[in-house]
């Protein structure tokens, strides 16, 4: 019987490693049929809020109008909060710039939102071109008019938020993603078909 129990325990063993590997590998699936598609930089995705309505605050053009996110219904819209400030902004800038001409259109756009200070305007909106997204139109938000950063949950520069052509979010990214990869245009390709 002794013969036998060291081995046996030993096949136990490795039954029950096996067991749990395979177990963690399949793990519980995300629910959201696009994080199958959120990898590389993208693997970074919150789709916690999905479902959440866009912000109705106000966002100011160039020229000083007053806009909302409504404006945008019936297209998918990457919001992506910036400042001239934020290094990992200004490094991500040019790739969002290469989405919006890759992928911009009736269907879908970047909507970019300069946090910068009103003093400041004039010059996130030259430095916008100069990070190579002069096809993404100038917006800002100045510090005294944050109800729009505040109320959609932005904690930390860059965010990028996607809405649906309902106006309600799809998903979420803290930090910068090169949106210009083949892994980001891959996700917004699958997110635009559905």
């Amino acid at each position: 019987m002794k013969r036998y129990a060291i081995p046996g325990l030993f096949l136990v063993g490795v039954i029950a490693i096996v067991y749990v590997l395979i177990s963690a590998g399949i793990g519980k699936r995300d629910e959201n049929p696009l994080a199958q598609y959120a990898t590389g930089s993208l693997a970074k995705l919150d789709f916690s809020s999905a479902g959440d309505p866009a912000g109705t605050d106000p966002f100011y053009l160039a020229d000083g109008s007053a806009r909302t996110l409504d404006a945008f219904k019936g297209k998918t819209i990457l919001v992506n909060y910036w400042a001239t400030w934020c290094a990992p902004c200004e490094k991500e800038m040019p790739s969002l710039g290469a989405l919006q001409k890759a992928r911009g259109g009736d269907t879908f756009e970047v909507v970019a939102i300069s946090v910068d200070a009103a003093e400041d305007k004039e010059y996130a909106e030259q430095r916008l071109g100069q990070l190579g997204a002069p096809n993404i139109p100038f917006r800002i938000v100045t510090p005294e008019q944050y109800e729009l950063v505040y109320d959609s949950g932005v904690q930390g520069f860059p965010t990028s938020i996607l809405y649906g052509p309902d106006g309600k979010e799809i998903a979420r990214l803290a930090g910068e993603a090169d949106w210009s990869s083949f892994e980001a245009i891959g996700f917004i390709d699958a997110l635009l078909k559905r």
